[in-house]
Order: C-alpha cells, then structure tokens, then sequence
C-alpha cells in the first residue's frame, strides 16, 4: 500500500500550484472572458466608442453567405489533410514495422519532411505545381490536363491539402510506427499460426490497439490543420 504524501507546510501545495494557476488564468482564461465580452460588444477600429449589442453580432456573422462558406471548405480541409495525412502515415509505419533492410535510413527519409519550414514547403510544393516552371504541372499538361492553381480555385485547394498533409506525414508517422512497436508480438504471432490473413490481423488485432493513438492524431492534425 502507497505512503500518503503529507506536506508539514500547509501554503507550500499552494505555492507549487501557483504558477500553473497564474499561466493558465492570464494566457488562457482572461483572454478567453475578455473575447466573449467583446464579443457582444459593437466597437469602432480604435476601440475609443463601444455599444452593447447583445447577440447580434452572432447573428449577423451566421447568416452571413460567406461566413458559413468559409466555414465549409475549413472542414473539408482539415477533414481531407487529417485522413490522408493519417492513412499515408500509417501505411509507411507498418511497412517500417517489419524488419527490412535499411530501415533505418527508409525511417530517416520519411522523418525528415517535417524538419521542414512550414513556408519553405509551401514554396517547394508551388514551384512543383507551378503551371510555367512545375515539373507536375508539366506532366499534367502531358497527359492534357490543364494545371493552374492560380484561375483554379478547385486547384488550389488541393494544393493546399497536400502541401499541409506531406508536413503532417512524418508527425504521424512518429507516433503509429511507437504504437505498432508497442503491441505484444505474440498476439499477431498467435493469429498468425490460426491462419488470419495479413490483411484480417491488422483489421482485428493491430488497428484496435491503435486506436488510443489514432484518436489522438486525429484531433491533433484537425487542430494544426
């Protein structure tokens, strides 16, 4: 049985949680009241003249066309970077789950992309796709596909997911590559002998373990998405 931990200074419990108290009211919860009060408030560019509007504001900004579209294609695009993002990543960490040779190097190529500046990649990925210069664009253009993101707003959102997915491949790798190494052998071994196909002993035995770490990349990259 544990030892209850008994402090002899009754403040000092308090002094140790001050900090985190102190962080999280000043960075968090006084910035999150201070939004919501403002929130309800009609104000002028400089904040000198302020009018309490009560919900109008909230009103106003959800019948408003563009507003609800803006809102729309954010959904389809953090939706589309966390499933490619996740399912590339996953494929790519099985694969490096077995033992294969050179996996060490095929580990560091794949971890690699996300060393890279968010705006370093953007203009890497622009230049490929650019509808003059791009070595894709040029190949599209091959095959009679008309590449240019710039007239083509369909285009440019596709883009934009795959540039924000290749960046968030590797994060996700990291973690699905630890959760596969961190299930007990002898489970798959188990079905194994019982005749399960790869194929069924990752549907039914190593996809349920992952669960716990596929949920959390999923909020994870819907966030940085």
């Amino acid at each position: 049985m544990e030892k209850r931990v008994i402090f002899k200074q009754k403040l000092l419990p308090y002094f140790l949680i001050a900090p985190q108290i102190i962080i999280t009211l000043v960075f968090f919860i006084w910035p999150a009241g201070q939004a919501v009060y403002q929130s309800v408030l009609q104000e002028d560019a400089f904040g000198l003249s302020r009018n309490f509007v009560g919900l109008e504001n909230f009103v106003y900004i959800f019948t408003d066309e563009t507003y609800l579209n803006s809102i729309y294609v954010t959904m389809i695009f953090s939706l589309s970077v966390a499933i490619i993002a996740m399912s590339v990543s996953l494929l790519l960490a099985t694969m490096a789950d077995r033992v294969i040779k050179g996996a060490t190097t095929y580990k560091t190529l794949i971890i690699w992309p996300y060393a890279v500046a968010p705006a370093v990649a953007g203009v890497l990925w622009y230049f490929l796709f650019n509808p003059t210069v791009g070595i894709v664009a040029s190949y599209l253009k091959l095959y009679g596909y008309e590449w240019n993101h710039s007239l083509n707003g369909g285009q440019a959102m596709f883009l934009v997911i795959i540039t924000a997915a290749w960046r968030e491949i590797s994060y996700n790798f990291l973690f699905f590559l630890a959760g596969l190494q961190a299930i007990p052998k002898p489970f798959i071994e188990a079905a194994a002998i019982d005749g399960a196909s790869p194929l069924k002993r990752f549907w039914t035995i190593t996809f349920p373990l992952l669960s716990p770490t596929t949920f959390f990349l999923l909020v994870m990259n819907v966030v940085y998405a």
